[in-house]
């Protein structure tokens, strides 16, 4: 195996893991693109709601604890985006995966459901101003899925599948919330729907049921977060074992870019991305 694998590591920080951080205005987008370039980032992965210039902290910190409720509205002012893009090219990082909040495709309400996807086609346009290669887009409605969810869900990835791929955007379901943390319910959509990838988070899946999900969901990601809470003096993840994660997408021979979303107990945002990164780099595969 080449020496280099581990420098050639894809590696970005969903930008929740500093929501805590920017709620307190003490981040905005400009400085989360800074900090993901002294991490050693090679792109950059922000949640939508730090591209919304609608946002008050207090409402994307409610948007990320209630992504169901959330109605992030994409930014309106061309010139932000630009700078946006501008402080990216500077650092010369591109825009790997945007995660959408308050565009999933089901909802009980008619209307509802098409302002959500107008706003999805919204953030589509967003991303390609930046030039991202992906945008996760979640299929939203109950835990459970019934056959007139599913064909909603379906239906809505078969609209914007195209719309994003005309744009260069590979759209993603994550195991999320709603159906999605049910392999059996993640798989089904993605067996259903040609063209749409699987955004695979370490953690969201049914408590009990999270290894099943690894084993049955790691050959099918491309994109990834990497969800931690809490290390201990060795810098291993103290509240589950993620070494089997990383043994079954490195066995499934993932190659795609090792996504951080680190949720700290104790609230270091900073300190929590550094370790999760030395994480990846120890355990993960280029």
């Amino acid at each position: 195996m080449n020496g280099n694998w581990r420098s050639a590591m894809k590696i970005g920080i969903c930008s929740f893991s500093f929501h805590r951080t920017c709620a307190a205005g003490k981040m905005d987008i400009f400085s989360y693109i800074a900090t993901c370039r002294e991490l050693g980032c090679t792109q950059l992965d922000p949640w939508n709601a730090h591209l919304s210039l609608a946002a008050s902290g207090a409402e994307t910190l409610h948007a990320g604890h209630h992504p169901d409720q959330a109605r992030v509205e994409p930014p309106d002012d061309a010139g932000f985006v630009k700078r946006v893009k501008a402080a990216a090219d500077k650092v010369g990082l591109p825009f790997g995966c945007i995660a959408v909040d308050g565009a999933h495709l089901y909802e009980k309400d008619e209307v509802h459901r098409r302002a959500n996807r107008v706003r999805a086609c919204r953030w589509l346009d967003i991303a390609q101003q930046l030039g991202a290669a992906q945008v996760r887009i979640d299929a939203g409605g109950p835990a459970e899925m019934p056959d007139d969810v599913f064909r909603i869900v379906v239906d809505g990835y078969r609209d914007l599948i195209p719309r994003a791929r005309d744009r260069g955007i590979e759209v993603l379901v994550e195991n999320h919330w709603g159906p999605t943390p049910n392999p059996d319910h993640l798989l089904r959509l993605l067996d259903a729907v040609d063209g749409l990838g699987l955004l695979f988070d370490t953690n969201n899946w049914i408590k009990e049921r999270q290894r099943e999900a690894w084993e049955r969901c790691a050959g099918r990601a491309r994109a990834l977060h990497i969800k931690t809470f809490a290390f201990d003096a060795n810098g291993l993840e103290t509240t589950v074992d993620l070494k089997p994660a990383f043994d079954l997408l490195n066995a499934a021979g993932y190659r795609g870019a090792w996504g951080v979303e680190s949720c700290p107990k104790d609230g270091d945002e900073l300190r929590a991305a550094r370790q999760t990164i030395a994480l990846i780099r120890k355990w993960g595969r280029g």
